[in-house]
C-alpha cells in the first residue's frame, strides 16, 4: 500500500479467503480496511485511479520490450452485484488498449462440443494486458452444480481441471485475482426492484434473474465449495462486500494495484543512445 494512503489496513489480507472461511458468516455491507463514508470512498477511488493507470501503462510498456507478464481479474457474483460497475468505474480509468475483456454467457452449440475450458483458453490475456473475465470458467461449477447441468463426478473433475489450468497460467507469468462480489439477498431485491421501476433500466432486467434468485441458498453452497476446492496460494479468492458499490469498486481497484506493485514494474530502458537522438532531433 505504498502509494495508497487512505487504507487503515490492507484490504487484500482482510478479504482473502483462508482456511475455515465461511461465506454464510461473511458480511455484505462492511468496508474492511476503510473507515470513510461514500464521499470519501469516491475521492479515494479517483486517487487510486491515477495509481492504477500508471501501473497498467508500465505493464503494457514492458511487454513491448519482451516482458511476458500479465494480470487476470476474474469477477463472479450473483446478479446485480456490480460486475459491470467494476468494469466501468475501475477498468475504465486505464488505457483501454491494455485491457482485454471477456464476458462469458451461455455456451454456444460449438462450445458445448468441447471441454468447458476450451472457450476460456481462447480469452486468456496476452502479455502486458489486464484481462477481465465477467463471469468465467467458474460458471461451469456454479450453475453447473445448482442446475444439475453436469453430474457430481464431472463437477469434481472440473474443480481439479480449474486448479491445473490456473497453475499453468501462473507458471507462465499470469497473476490471477479471483473476486466474488458478495451481495445480500435484500440488496439484490432492491436493485432488481429499481430496474423494474425505471424504463431506462428495463434492458438490464432478465426474468431469469428471479429464477436464479429462488435458488439463492443453493448458489451460496456452491460458492462455498468453489472456495474450498479452488482457493490456492497462487490463485487466491477474495470475497468483497458488495452492498455498497463504492466500497466494492475501491476494494477491487486495490487488489489490482497490489498485484501490479508486487510485480516491481518500471519503465523500459531505452535501447538507443538518448543523448544522440536528442541531438539528431534538435538538428532536424
Amino acid at each position: 500500500m505504498s502509494r495508497e494512503k487512505y487504507w487503515t489496513a490492507d484490504p487484500a489480507e482482510l478479504l482473502r479467503v483462508g482456511d475455515g472461511f465461511e461465506l454464510a458468516k461473511t458480511g455484505t455491507r462492511a468496508s474492511p480496511g476503510f473507515d470513510g463514508d461514500k464521499a470519501a470512498g469516491q475521492e479515494a477511488l479517483a486517487e487510486g485511479a491515477e495509481v492504477l493507470a500508471e501501473l497498467q501503462e508500465q505493464l503494457f510498456a514492458m511487454s513491448r520490450m519482451g516482458d511476458e507478464r500479465r494480470v487476470l481479474l476474474v469477477l463472479q457474483a450473483m446478479d446485480t452485484a456490480g460486475k459491470g460497475g467494476i468494469v466501468k468505474h475501475v477498468m475504465g480509468s486505464v488505457d483501454p488498449q491494455g485491457v482485454q475483456l471477456a464476458a462469458f454467457k451461455k455456451p454456444t452449440p460449438e462450445e458445448l462440443q468441447h471441454d468447458f475450458l476450451w472457450r476460456i483458453h481462447k480469452q486468456v490475456p496476452g502479455a502486458g494486458m489486464i484481462g477481465v473475465f465477467d463471469r468465467s470458467h467458474y460458471e461451469d461449477v456454479l450453475i453447473g452444480r445448482v442446475r444439475e447441468f453436469a453430474s457430481p463426478e464431472e463437477i469434481e473433475r472440473r474443480y481439479e481441471a480449474i486448479n491445473e489450468f490456473e497453475a499453468e497460467l501462473t507458471a507462465t507469468g499470469t497473476t490471477i485475482i479471483k473476486v466474488m462480489l458478495h451481495i445480500s439477498r435484500d440488496e439484490q431485491k432492491a436493485r432488481l426492484t429499481e430496474r423494474l421501476a425505471r424504463s431506462d433500466k428495463h434492458w438490464k432486467f432478465n426474468p431469469g434473474d428471479v429464477d436464479e434468485r429462488l435458488l439463492w441458498d443453493d448458489y451460496a453452497a456452491a460458492y462455498q465449495l468453489v472456495f474450498e476446492r479452488t482457493a490456492t496460494p497462487d490463485a487466491p479468492w477474495f470475497v468483497v462486500p458488495a452492498d455498497r458499490k463504492w466500497y466494492a469498486r475501491l476494494a477491487v481497484q486495490h487488489l489490482l494495484i497490489d498485484a501490479l506493485e508486487g510485480m516491481d514494474l518500471d519503465w523500459p530502458k531505452a535501447d538507443y543512445d538518448v543523448a544522440e537522438q536528442q541531438a539528431r532531433l534538435a538538428a532536424s
